[in-house]
């Protein structure tokens, strides 16, 4: 169904192809998920298929890609649209319409299926992906979890042969991942509909794969085999893999289910370590209960000692780096907050957890003052955010959204800096310096539309930290990342807590909260139903628990890092 032969793609002005030789064959009725570290080529094998690849994107293709049939080279997007449906990573790039039912139908307007059968599909559809409730909605009012199953649903009403999707699941909750991810299966083994994946979070999507495609790094030809052959040698694994392997398990266990059936040993030598797994909350790294001698204290990092200059007219420090209480917020018809009480300690890292639109990053929004309260009171830095001069807000509270380009306007990467120095009345070269700390190696002439979506976050959070904020907002910040990406902001957000600064994310990955969050605060239609230490609240949900932690189960062992310690 899908045929690349020896293809290579060089963009203009790039310094080598990003991609090269690659021969892959993908029969139809298969699901072949294509995985790697960032920055390899995922993306660019993905469009293509579609056409996008070089008819779009520009650049130059060798080799060949057809599609049923249909060579790529001569075919352009358009002349692909019947047999190809494509997600892309942002599903608001993908949208031409203003309401839910009305994106579900376009794609069949423009293939001119008839009305009856459009109903039918559009019918079928809401009810696969559960967006019925959705149908009149406004696509601007949706969460970015919704969105992203609308744009899923809406290349699935034509009924194309092939699907090609770049991080389906990387904004939907876990309970919603695994629906749109049943869909696909059953498109994949009832439909024989083919399947051609890219996704970072492996811990969702490797079990349904027939084949994985591994690219080891840029213009490398791809490892293909089964999910177990390549997990074996890839250098991106999700974590029950990495248990596998420092368990010594052969084959590698792919699903929860499988790892639990060889997990009793594993048990067994963690008990008779006498070991206890981690049943709180890590300590707060700001205020610690016996701070270490000052000789046995780690030297600060490069990014801890900048951050420990505060620019002048700076935020003075507050009991609470934030305080909510009885907060509601109404958006048109829908109560998107519910009396929600809520502190944030210096030093401490809070996850904001739940399903698509319970009301995270609507949270996030009051907190930073881009949302007006209907009602109850909202104190970032003992002051109230919404309606404060912005000079003066952005040194009391920042926020990083879904989308980091949103903050970015400038060309350059200097521009963007030196517009943050002004903007939070810093020295010159603040943001730079913060800048060569989180992202090394970046010079000041690069395009912020040409770093990869970690990087593009880094200068994001760069650009924030520039006004040294006590209170640090991320909205879904690993969307995107490979697992080294998130490995480093794992390490950025603990350096920031241990400077002092609050950070409350608001995510769907239950790995990251697991490896990186003090407390844990669910919401469910704009309420509050648990808030304390992570293990507390993550343990006791089959929804947010962490692979390790089902595994191991009766035992509360959040992280494999946590196994591995104890182990050595």
């Amino acid at each position: 169904m899908i045929r690349f032969e020896n293809v290579s793609v060089t963009y203009d002005g790039a310094g080598g192809p990003t991609v090269r030789g690659v021969d892959l064959e993908v029969p139809e009725g298969e699901l072949v998920l294509l995985v790697g570290p960032s920055g390899v080529g995922k993306s660019t094998l993905l469009g293509a298929v579609s056409g996008l690849v070089p008819h779009f994107t520009g650049g130059t293709l060798r080799g060949r890609v057809t599609v049923a049939g249909r060579d790529t080279r001569t075919h352009k997007p358009r002349e692909l649209a019947d047999v190809v449906g494509t997600v892309g990573q942002d599903p608001l790039a993908h949208f031409v319409t203003d309401t839910v039912e009305e994106e579900l139908a376009y794609g069949m307007e423009s293939l001119g299926l008839t009305p009856q059968v459009m109903r039918r599909r559009v019918e079928e559809t809401l009810d696969l992906l559960g967006l019925a409730d959705l149908r009149d909605r406004p696509i601007a009012t949706l969460s970015g979890g919704q969105r992203q199953r609308v744009a899923i649903g809406s290349v699935l009403t034509p009924h194309p042969r092939v699907l090609v999707l770049d991080e389906p699941t990387s904004a939907l909750d876990p309970a919603a991942a695994e629906e749109v991810l049943a869909v696909v299966q059953r498109l994949v083994h009832d439909l024989g509909t083919t399947v051609l994946m890219a996704e970072h979070r492996l811990e969702r999507v490797v079990q349904y794969a027939d084949r994985v495609a591994l690219l080891p790094g840029p213009g490398e030809a791809p490892v293909v085999g089964t999910p177990a052959d390549v997990m074996a040698e890839s250098p991106v694994f999700p974590p029950v893999v990495d248990l596998g392997r420092l368990a010594g398990w052969s084959p590698l266990p792919l699903t929860v289910r499988d790892a639990r059936r060889r997990a009793g040993g594993l048990r067994d030598r963690l008990t008779e370590r006498d070991t206890a797994p981690a049943t709180e909350a890590p300590a707060n790294p700001a205020a610690p209960a016996f701070p270490p001698p000052a000789s046995r204290r780690p030297a600060p990092s490069r990014l801890a000692r900048l951050l420990g200059r505060r620019p002048s007219g700076s935020a003075a420090p507050q009991a609470y780096a934030a305080e909510v209480r009885a907060l509601a917020v109404r958006r048109g018809h829908v109560q998107a907050l519910r009396r929600v009480d809520l502190t944030v300690s210096p030093g401490e890292t809070i996850a904001l957890m739940g399903r698509n639109g319970a009301g995270k990053s609507t949270l996030l929004g009051a907190l930073v003052g881009l949302v007006r309260p209907t009602s109850g009171t909202v104190l970032t830095g003992g002051a109230a955010p919404y309606g404060a001069p912005p000079r003066e807000l952005v040194r009391r509270v920042g926020l990083v959204p879904q989308e980091p380009r949103d903050l970015l306007y400038a060309d350059t990467v200097a521009a963007e800096c030196a517009a943050a120095d002004e903007d939070a009345g810093a020295e010159p070269g603040a943001c730079r310096a913060l800048v060569r700390a989180l992202l090394p190696g970046v010079t000041d002439g690069t395009h912020p539309r040409d770093l990869s979506e970690g990087q593009r976050l880094a200068l994001a959070l760069a650009v924030v930290l520039t006004a040294r904020p006590p209170l640090v907002l991320l909205d879904e910040p690993t969307r995107g990342l490979d697992y080294a990406a998130k490995s480093r902001l794992v390490t950025i957000l603990r350096e920031l807590t241990a400077a002092g600064h609050a950070v409350v994310l608001a995510t769907h990955d239950v790995e990251l909260a697991a490896e990186l969050a003090h407390r844990v605060v669910l919401l469910a239609e704009g309420e509050v139903i648990a808030d304390g230490p992570t293990a507390d609240v993550v343990v006791s949900s089959p929804s947010f628990a962490p692979q390790v932690t089902k595994i191991l189960a009766p035992q509360q062992w959040l992280t494999v890092a946590q196994v591995r310690k104890a182990l050595a």
